[in-house]
C-alpha cells in the first residue's frame, strides 16, 4: 500500500484507452496539447500529497493499518474527518487557481455512496465487493471519474418506456454471465474521465421495477475494451490576443462516455437489478457530491471577489456607495457560501455507519451559489463597464504606433498602470465574459444537479421537522 507519485499517476494514464477530442483520436493523454492541461489539473492532489507544506491535510491513515492513504480515500466517522475533507478541497482549489483537481475530490463522492447504500441494502456480496474495491483504490492509489448523468432521451419518459427512441439512452446490462455483465449506453458530463485510471458509473435517477436492467452500478477501467471517450475542448493555451500571464492554465474537459458492449466482472458490479436502491445510491452521491461542490465554488468565488475589488479600485469607484453595496453583497454571498459548507460537516448525519454532510444543509449550500451566481456575475460585469468586451487587444498594445494611444486613453485610477487594468479585465472576461464564463454559469445551475433536484431534496429530507414544527403550532393554536 502506498500513495503514487505524479510520474507515477501520468505513467498509469498511458494504456491505450479511446479518447477521442476534436474528431481526432488520442495516443497519450499527457502529451496530446490540450488534454495535458486537464491531467495536470488533476496532478494537483498527487503533489498535495509529496509536497511537505500540505501532505498532512491529503494524506491520512489506514483505519486498520496505520499505512498513509489519500485522505479523500478515507471513510468519514465525525465532523471532524468532514472538515478535514472540507478543508483538503477548498485548499486544492485555491492552488487550481478556482479549477478543483476533481479525480479524487469526487471520487471519494462515489466510493461513500456506494458503500452507504450496500450497507442500506444489507446485501452481503456488495458490501465484500465495495470493501474490496475501497482497499484496491487505497493500494493503487487510484484517480477515478464518476459516471452519473445518463443522455436521457426523452426525459418525460422513463428508462424503459417504449416510447424511448431506442433502449440504449440510460447504461443497462444487456447480457450476464457466470463471469460478470455486459453493458451498454452513454454518460455524458462526465469530467475527467479520459485521464482517470478508473470510471465509476451509478445509476442517475429513481427506477420502476420495468427499469430493473438499467439500475446498475459498478467500476470499469478507463481503458476497457469497447469504452470510449469523446472530449469536448477545453482552453488549453493563451491566445496571442491576451496579455501573457506565467500562472498555469488550469481546466478540465468533459466527456460523452460510450458503452460499447463492456464487459464488467462480478466483484466490480455493486448494483444490479435491485431497482427500488437506484435512487438510494443517486441521492447518497447528490449528499456529498453538493458538499463537494460548495467546496470548490469557495475557492473560486473568493478569487472572483478579488477581481471585483480590484477592478473596483482601478476603475477609481471602490468608495462610490452603490459600488460598496454590490461588494458588500458579494461577500454576503460567499460567506453565507462559507458557512452552509462547514455548517453540512459540524452537523452530520450517520449513513450506514459513516457521517455524511447534513442533507438540508449540503444541498441549501449548493441551491445558494447555484440560484445566485447569475446576479454575482451582472455585479461584477457592471463593476467593469463595457471594457470589458471591447478592450483592445494584447497585439494593439504591443504596436509602438498604438500602445502610447492605449495607455493614455485606456487609463483608470492616477497611478495605476493601464496595463494593469487590462489585464484585471482580462482575467475577469476571461472568467465572466467568454465561452468560459458562459459554461461556468451553465455549470453552477446544472453541475452537481440542477436547482429542482437540490429542492426535492431539501423537502424530502426536511419531512420529520415540518411534522414536529406543525405539531408545535397546533398545540400553540389549542388545537387537540
Amino acid at each position: 500500500m502506498g500513495l503514487r507519485t505524479v510520474k507515477q499517476y501520468k505513467e498509469g494514464l498511458r494504456d491505450g484507452r479511446q479518447v477521442w477530442i476534436l474528431g481526432e483520436k488520442v495516443n497519450d493523454v499527457t502529451t496530446h496539447p490540450m488534454l495535458k492541461v486537464g491531467v495536470e489539473t488533476a496532478a494537483l492532489d498527487y503533489e498535495m500529497a509529496e509536497n511537505p507544506k500540505y501532505r498532512d491535510l491529503a494524506v491520512a491513515q489506514h483505519p486498520e493499518t496505520g499505512e498513509p492513504i489519500s485522505r479523500h480515500y478515507y471513510l468519514p466517522k465525525t465532523a471532524e474527518d468532514l472538515l478535514k475533507r472540507h478543508e483538503l478541497i477548498v485548499t486544492a482549489t485555491r492552488l487550481g487557481d478556482g479549477v478543483i483537481p476533481f479525480t479524487k475530490d469526487v471520487a471519494g463522492d462515489c466510493l461513500n455512496a456506494i458503500w452507504v447504500t450496500s450497507q442500506v441494502m444489507g446485501k452481503e456480496e456488495y458490501i465484500e465487493r465495495i470493501t474490496e474495491y475501497y482497499e484496491h483504490v487505497r493500494k493503487k492509489d487510484l484517480s477515478i471519474a464518476c459516471g452519473m448523468t445518463d443522455v436521457k432521451g426523452d426525459r418525460s419518459q422513463h428508462p424503459s418506456s417504449p416510447e424511448q427512441t431506442h433502449p440504449d439512452f440510460y447504461v443497462r446490462v444487456v447480457d450476464k454471465n457466470d463471469e460478470g455483465i455486459i453493458v451498454r449506453g452513454a454518460k455524458m458530463h462526465i469530467t475527467a474521465s479520459a485521464y482517470s485510471d478508473e470510471i465509476l458509473v451509478l445509476p442517475c435517477r429513481a427506477m420502476r421495477e420495468g427499469d430493473r436492467d438499467y439500475a446498475v452500478c459498478f467500476a470499469v477501467p478507463a481503458n476497457a475494451k469497447g469504452l470510449k471517450h469523446i472530449c469536448h475542448p477545453l482552453r488549453y493555451q493563451q491566445s496571442p490576443l491576451e496579455f501573457p500571464v506565467d500562472v498555469p492554465i488550469r481546466m478540465h474537459t468533459e466527456s460523452l462516455l460510450v458503452f460499447d458492449d463492456v464487459f464488467i466482472p462480478w466483484e466490480r458490479v455493486f448494483l444490479c437489478g435491485e431497482w427500488q436502491y437506484a435512487g438510494t445510491i443517486a441521492y447518497n452521491f447528490s449528499f456529498f457530491h453538493r458538499h463537494t461542490a460548495s467546496c470548490y465554488r469557495i475557492a473560486l468565488t473568493e478569487l472572483q471577489l478579488g477581481m471585483a475589488q480590484a477592478i473596483a479600485e482601478y476603475n477609481g469607484i471602490d468608495q462610490i456607495s452603490h459600488v460598496r453595496e454590490k461588494i458588500t453583497n458579494m461577500i454576503i454571498y460567499l460567506e453565507m457560501l462559507k458557512s452552509l459548507a462547514k455548517a453540512s460537516c459540524s452537523d452530520p448525519v450517520i449513513y450506514g455507519g459513516i457521517a455524511v454532510p447534513n442533507p438540508v444543509i449540503s444541498n441549501i449550500s449548493k441551491y445558494h451559489f447555484a440560484e445566485n451566481y447569475h446576479n454575482f456575475v451582472k455585479w461584477v460585469q457592471d463593476l467593469c463597464g463595457g471594457i470589458l468586451v471591447t478592450a483592445p487587444t494584447y497585439l494593439d498594445y504591443q504596436n509602438p504606433e498604438l500602445r502610447g494611444y492605449i495607455d493614455k486613453y485606456l487609463g483608470g485610477k492616477k497611478g495605476i498602470p493601464t496595463e494593469h487594468r487590462l489585464r484585471m479585465l482580462q482575467l475577469i472576461r476571461i472568467w465572466m465574459a467568454s465561452d468560459i464564463g458562459g459554461g461556468i454559469e451553465v455549470l453552477a445551475l446544472h453541475g452537481e444537479g440542477s436547482l429542482q433536484a437540490q429542492r426535492m431534496i431539501i423537502y424530502g429530507e426536511y419531512q420529520k421537522q415540518l411534522q414536529e414544527y406543525k405539531e408545535r403550532a397546533k398545540r400553540v393554536a389549542g388545537i387537540k
